[in-house]
């Protein structure tokens, strides 16, 4: 089982930057393939990012392409979202996610992972 801690969002302007991350527990932290989604109110949640489990692969949404680089650090139990270019658009709470076992890569669907965060609030500003 993983236990995951979103950190690092707040509010920003049109343009900036956020860096948000995200700490897991467990020791088999490492043999996940991590996922970044989001949610704005009113709306589903939104896949935007995925590493794999050794960090060789990464698959982004076509919104962010370009603009946000995932990356994680598994001697760290460490999965991180830069942010760069954020759009208004960029808002809403962004949840960090380990996928299911079961699931083949790259995992773009909320259904294809096991284990969420509580989710952090990034606020865009125009």
């Amino acid at each position: 089982q993983v236990q995951l801690v979103e950190s690092g969002g707040g509010l920003v302007q049109a343009g900036g930057s956020l860096r948000l991350s995200c700490a897991a527990s467990g020791p088999t932290f490492s043999t996940f393939n991590m996922g970044w989604f989001r949610q704005a109110p009113g709306k589903e949640r939104e896949f935007v990012a995925a590493i794999s489990w050794t960090g060789a692969g990464t698959h982004y949404v076509d919104s962010v392409k370009g603009r946000f680089t995932i990356s994680r650090d598994n001697a760290k139990n460490m999965v991180s979202l830069q942010m760069n270019g954020l759009m208004p658009g960029d808002t809403g709470v962004y949840y960090c996610a380990a996928a299911s076992w079961r699931t083949g890569w790259p995992a773009t669907t909320p259904g294809g992972y096991a284990y969420w965060g509580q989710g952090t609030q990034v606020i865009v500003s125009s």
